[in-house]
C-alpha cells in the first residue's frame, strides 16, 4: 500500500486494485487532493492487467465519505474565485463518470457515513456493499446546493413511480439506514459488519461474484412500508403539489416531511426538481454537463453561502434564505441558474 499526503491510501493486495478514503477526521470528505488522488489511481488501475477489480472503502470507522469539502467551495464563492470551484466541481463529475464507464467492477464497501461526494464515488460502480451502520444521504438542500455527483441520473432511475423515490431523497435529504439503501435503490447488497472482513479477503482473489455469497438477504422494511406514501406525496412535479399533497395526507409521516421541506433553501428544492426533470430523459455524460454548468449559478447565488454558514460554519442551524418561501419563488430566475 501507498500512503499518501493526498488523503487517498493506493496500493494492489492480490488480484485487487484497494483505494482507502484516509481522512478520518473529516469524515474522508472530498477534497481537491483526494479527488486528483483517486482518479489518478483509477486510471492507473483500469489499465493494470494485474488488477481485477477495485475495491474502495473510507478509513476510521465512522464514515465510508461524508461528502465534498463545500466550505472550501463556500470560501472560493465568497472570494470570487470561480476557477478554483470549476476545477472542483469538473474533476469530480469526471470522475464520477470515470467511474460509471469502468471496465472493471468496482466495489464500494459502505461501512458509515456516506453522503454527497461519497454518493457519486459509489453509486455509479457495479456493486455498491452497505453494513447496517451505512447511512446514505443527499443532503444538499439543506445548504442550498443541489443533488449533483450524477445523482441527476441516478434519483430520476430509482424503482417506483414517477420518480418519486428520488425526488423524496433529494428534496428532504432523507436517511437511509443499512439495508434501506438497498430498498431504495442506491446499495447493490447488504452485507452486516462482522462478514465484512471476509468479504474483503474474498475479494483479494479478483472476482466480484463472491459479493453476493456474503449478502444477507434484505426483507421488506422502513422505505417498503413507506413507499405508497413516497409515491403519493412526491408524485408531482412541482413544490406547490406537492407540499399540498403532504398536507392534505394529513399523516405523522406527512407532517414530517413537510418539516424537513420547510428548513430547505426553496430555491434549492425548486432547482433540484427542474434538474430531476431534465435528468430522466439525458444520458449520464449529459447530466453531469448539465450539473457543471448549473454549479456556476447556484454557487454564485447568496443562498449557498448562507446554507454552508448556517449548517457547517456557525452551525446555529438558522439559515436566512432568499427567497424565504415557495409562494415566493421567481421560477425564471430559477430557470437562469441553469445558463
Amino acid at each position: 500500500m501507498e500512503r499518501a499526503e493526498s488523503g487517498v491510501v493506493a496500493g494492489i493486495e492480490g488480484r485487487a486494485g484497494t483505494i482507502l478514503l484516509d481522512r478520518p477526521r473529516a469524515l474522508n470528505a472530498l477534497d481537491q487532493p483526494m479527488i486528483d488522488a483517486l482518479a489518478e489511481a483509477a486510471h492507473r488501475f483500469r489499465d493494470d492487467p494485474a488488477v481485477d477489480l477495485v475495491i474502495l472503502e473510507g478509513a476510521g470507522g465512522r464514515a465510508f465519505c461524508a461528502g465534498g469539502d463545500v466550505r472550501a467551495v463556500r470560501s472560493a464563492a465568497l472570494a470570487g474565485d470561480a476557477a478554483t470551484i470549476e476545477r472542483f466541481f469538473g474533476s469530480e463529475y469526471a470522475l464520477n463518470r470515470a467511474i460509471a464507464e469502468y471496465p472493471k467492477p468496482w466495489i464500494s464497501l459502505i461501512d458509515g457515513v456516506c453522503m454527497g461526494g461519497g454518493i457519486g464515488v459509489s453509486v455509479h460502480g457495479s456493486h455498491r456493499v452497505v453494513t447496517e451502520h451505512a447511512l446514505l444521504a443527499m443532503p444538499e438542500t439543506a445548504i442550498a446546493l443541489f443533488p449533483d455527483v450524477g445523482t441527476s441520473f441516478v434519483l430520476p432511475r430509482l424503482p417506483g413511480r414517477r420518480g418519486a423515490m428520488g425526488k423524496w431523497l433529494a428534496l428532504t435529504g432523507a436517511r437511509l439506514q443499512g439495508a434501506e439503501a438497498v430498498e431504495a435503490g442506491l446499495a447493490t447488497h447488504y452485507v452486516p459488519r462482522e462478514r465484512l472482513p471476509a468479504l474483503r479477503q474474498a475479494l483479494l482473489a479478483g472476482d466480484a461474484g463472491v459479493v453476493a455469497h456474503h449478502a444477507a438477504a434484505v426483507p421488506p422494511g422502513r422505505i417498503e412500508a413507506e413507499r405508497a406514501a413516497i409515491e403519493r406525496g412526491f408524485a408531482p412535479d412541482d413544490l406547490v403539489s406537492i407540499t399540498a399533497v403532504l398536507t392534505a395526507e394529513g399523516t405523522a409521516w406527512a407532517e414530517a416531511q413537510l418539516a424537513m421541506l420547510r428548513r430547505m433553501s426553496p430555491t434549492s428544492m425548486a432547482v433540484t426538481l427542474e434538474l430531476l426533470r431534465r435528468g430522466a430523459e439525458m444520458d449520464l455524460p449529459s447530466c453531469l454537463a448539465m450539473e457543471l454548468a448549473l454549479t456556476r449559478g447556484v454557487t454564485a447565488h447568496p443562498d449557498f453561502a448562507e446554507g454552508v454558514r448556517a449548517l457547517l460554519v456557525d452551525k446555529d442551524n438558522a439559515p436566512r434564505w432568499t427567497p424565504d418561501s415557495i409562494a415566493a419563488l421567481d421560477r425564471d430566475a430559477v430557470l437562469r441558474l441553469f445558463g
